[in-house]
C-alpha cells in the first residue's frame, strides 16, 4: 500500500473507533432501536439515489440486511444501552472475524488453515477473559448482546460472500432498507408508544450530531474509503488496519467519558486482537471474510 492509502486506512479506523463513542453519546435518553431506525433512515434516503442496486435477488438483500445491519446494530446498540462501554463494544465486535471464518467453513466449505484455527482459539480465549474480567459496572448481558452482534455480522458476511455481489457499498446501502421499519416496530413493542414518544422528545442536538456522524461519516464516507482501498489492494493488506478500531474506541471513551478498562479486560483485549490478527492471515478462509468486513461496520461499527 502507498503512504496515502495507508493514511486513508488509518483514517477509517479512527472514524470507526470514534463511532462507538458517538453512538453512546447519541443514545442517551433515546431507546436504542428507535435510534437505530433513525440512523438508517439517514443512511438510506440519500444513498439509494446515488449508489446503484447490486445485481442480486431481493431475498438476498433482505437476508444480508437482516443480519449485517438490523441484527448486528440492533444488538450492538442494545449492548451499549445495557452498559457495555464503547471501547469494549468495539473490541468484542471484532469476534465477527472468528465467527465469519467458522460459519464460512461450515456453510461454504472454505476450511480454515491450522494457523487460522490457532488464531480462532486464541481469540476465543480472549473473548472469555474479557467476559470474565469485566468490571462490576458491565453486566454480563451487555457482553452477550455484543457477542450476538458479532455473530449476526458474521452470518451477514457469509451471506454477502455467497451472493457474489460486487462492491460492498451497494450491498450495504440497499440491504439497509430492511432496518428502519422493523427497528421502529421492535422499539414500539419493547419500549411502548410512550417510550418511543419520550425518545423522540429527547432527540436533541447531541442525538442529531451522533446520527449525522454514524450515518454520514462512519457509514457512507468510511465505507466509501474502505471499499475503495479493497478495490486497489488485497484484503490481507487492508483489513488488519481495522484492528486499530478497538484501541481508538478505548482511547476515545477514556478521553470523552473517563472510562478506563480493567486489567483483565486489557489482557483479554490483547488475546482477542492477537487471535483476530492471526485469523486474518492470507488464506482461503480470509478471502471469504475479509472483504465482507465492510458493513458495514459499521460501519462497522
Amino acid at each position: 500500500m502507498t503512504t496515502r492509502d495507508s493514511l486513508l486506512a488509518a483514517l477509517v479506523a479512527v472514524i470507526w473507533g470514534f463511532n462507538f463513542v458517538a453512538i453512546d453519546a447519541g443514545m442517551r435518553g433515546v431507546p436504542p432501536l428507535l435510534f437505530l431506525a433513525i440512523r438508517f433512515v439517514v443512511v438510506v434516503v440519500p444513498a439509494i439515489f446515488l449508489v446503484p442496486r447490486p445485481q442480486v435477488p431481493w431475498r438476498t438483500l433482505l437476508a444480508v440486511g437482516a443480519f449485517m445491519s438490523l441484527g448486528q446494530f440492533g444488538l450492538l446498540y442494545a449492548s451499549i444501552d445495557a452498559g457495555l462501554s464503547p471501547g469494549l463494544a468495539a473490541l468484542v465486535l471484532q469476534a465477527q472475524v472468528i465467527f465469519t471464518v467458522l460459519i464460512a467453513a461450515g456453510v461454504l466449505g472454505e476450511r480454515p488453515s491450522s494457523t487460522q484455527l490457532l488464531g480462532i482459539a486464541v481469540g476465543a480465549v480472549g473473548l472469555v477473559v474479557v467476559g470474565a474480567g469485566r468490571g462490576g459496572a458491565t453486566p454480563l448481558l451487555a457482553v452477550l448482546l455484543c457477542v450476538g452482534a458479532a455473530l449476526s455480522w458474521g452470518i451477514g458476511n457469509v451471506l454477502s460472500r455467497a451472493s457474489g455481489a460486487r462492491g460492498g457499498l451497494g450491498l450495504t446501502v440497499w440491504s439497509a432498507l430492511v432496518v428502519p421499519v422493523p427497528a421502529l416496530a421492535l422499539s414500539l413493542l419493547l419500549d411502548g408508544p410512550r417510550g418511543v414518544a419520550d425518545g423522540l422528545a429527547a432527540f436533541g442536538w447531541h442525538a442529531v450530531l451522533s446520527t449525522l456522524y454514524t450515518a454520514v461519516l462512519a457509514s457512507l464516507v468510511g465505507y466509501g474509503i474502505f471499499n475503495g482501498l479493497l478495490s486497489r489492494h488485497q484484503p490481507s493488506a487492508v483489513v488488519p488496519w481495522i484492528l486499530l478500531v478497538p484501541p481508538v474506541a478505548m482511547v476515545a471513551a477514556w478521553l470523552c467519558f473517563g472510562e478506563v478498562p480493567h486489567r483483565a479486560e486489557l489482557v483479554g483485549a490483547v488475546l482477542l486482537l492477537t487471535g483476530v490478527l492471526v485469523t486474518l492471515r492470507p488464506g482461503r478462509a480470509v478471502v471469504a471474510g475479509a472483504p465482507l468486513v465492510a458493513e458495514t461496520q459499521h460501519l462497522r461499527s
